[in-house]
């Protein structure tokens, strides 16, 4: 509290008090109006110099060059961490990578005093540039602080971790969102009319593995998703799961008619982490997504959720489950989804085939 916060505070304690005693209520309401309007007015100024300080920070941060990255440090240094919209360590993480030369960033963040205030910032910087494909175990000294909430993330990609999308920004705006497209490959779409006989099975999803299932869509502010875990009576070829997955007690597929649209495809590990990173790292449509550090984590939680790896798994083990597991990748016509803009469903099916999770997430205008 500064002093003038401290005399305002004084001046309500001195004022109401004195004024109450005295019997002039009135005045204590005048007072109470003086402090709204300028409450109202402080709320305008503060929200002016958050936006002009994230400007700043996005300008200098997109700014290629030594000297522009120089001069974020300092400010930094001299006024930060700031952690406030637009200003958080991922996203200006984010910034940089995509905008400054590595070494430069290895230089110039990383040969400093650890106890600076910046660790947050290195941390996903660390994984920003790694996901950009940089070689971060020859760039000295960057190097993955072992505390942070990251730490549980490979210090390198794995095989499925290929072709990140990322926005394309600019100091003025940006582009890019979810890549959720389903496409042609690999259809196995189910004949139509569909034998509609609505599944015996019941989710079974507890609490702490539907929180893990929608980890992307939830870090990626999407506008609906839900997710469901079946446990099934005997072992299912992966064949039989297109037609096994409209009949199931879920919203996202409840109401659909026999002839309405239910298309779906077997994917790849590696198109399955694309759908969920994009998803949290760059967001739905009223979202900007966590960015590329705390986008690969929330992606790892919901392959975690939906391979059926425990939740205490190590990275290694559920790697392993979501290699061993059969994907597929769905859209339909039900009135659950907007089909406007971001809608998908993944699928998939643990190694033993005796599992089903779902996860299902849609974002309109």
């Amino acid at each position: 509290m500064n002093a003038e916060a401290r005399e305002l505070d004084k001046l309500v304690w001195e004022q109401t008090e004195s004024r109450v005693r005295q019997g002039d209520l009135s005045s204590v309401r005048e007072l109470g109006a003086q402090f709204a309007a300028e409450l109202d007015a402080a709320v305008g100024r503060v929200r002016a110099y958050q936006g002009g300080l994230a400007r700043i920070v996005r300008t200098l941060a997109l700014t290629p060059g030594r000297e522009s990255l120089a001069q974020l440090i300092r400010l930094l240094d001299e006024c930060g961490p700031f952690g406030r919209s637009g200003t958080e360590p991922q996203f200006i993480a984010s910034l940089l990578a995509e905008a400054q030369r590595p070494d430069e960033l290895a230089e110039l963040l990383y040969r400093r005093p650890v106890s600076d205030g910046l660790d947050a910032l290195r941390a996903c910087l660390f994984h920003e540039l790694l996901l950009r494909g940089i070689d971060v175990k020859a760039l000295r000294p960057v190097a993955r602080q072992d505390w942070f909430a990251l730490s549980w993330l490979p210090t390198d990609l794995r095989p499925f971790e290929t072709d990140a999308p990322f926005p394309s920004r600019s100091v003025n705006g940006s582009a890019g969102g979810a890549w959720t497209g389903l496409g042609g490959e690999g259809r196995a779409d189910p004949p139509t009319p569909r034998r509609h006989v609505p599944s015996s099975l019941r989710d079974i999803a507890t609490v702490e593995v539907h929180e893990a299932l929608v980890a992307a869509p939830s870090a990626g502010d999407f506008g609906d998703f839900g997710a469901w875990v079946f446990a099934l009576e005997a072992p299912v070829e992966p064949a039989l799961v297109p037609a096994l997955v409209p009949s199931l007690p879920m919203k996202c597929v409840e109401g659909l008619g026999a002839d309405a649209r239910f298309a779906i495809a077997r994917r790849s590990p590696a198109d399955i982490w694309r759908i969920l990173f994009s998803t949290a790292s760059m967001g739905g449509v009223y979202g900007h997504g966590v960015h590329g550090a705390f986008g690969r984590r929330s992606a790892w939680w919901s392959l975690t959720g939906l391979s059926g790896a425990p939740l205490d798994a190590s990275a290694q083990e559920v790697e392993r489950q979501v290699l061993e597991s059969t994907w597929f990748h769905f859209e339909c016509d039900s009135a659950w989804f907007h089909n406007e803009i971001y809608d998908y469903g993944i699928v998939a099916l643990s190694p033993d085939r005796c599992r089903l999770a779902v996860l299902a997430a849609t974002c309109t205008d």
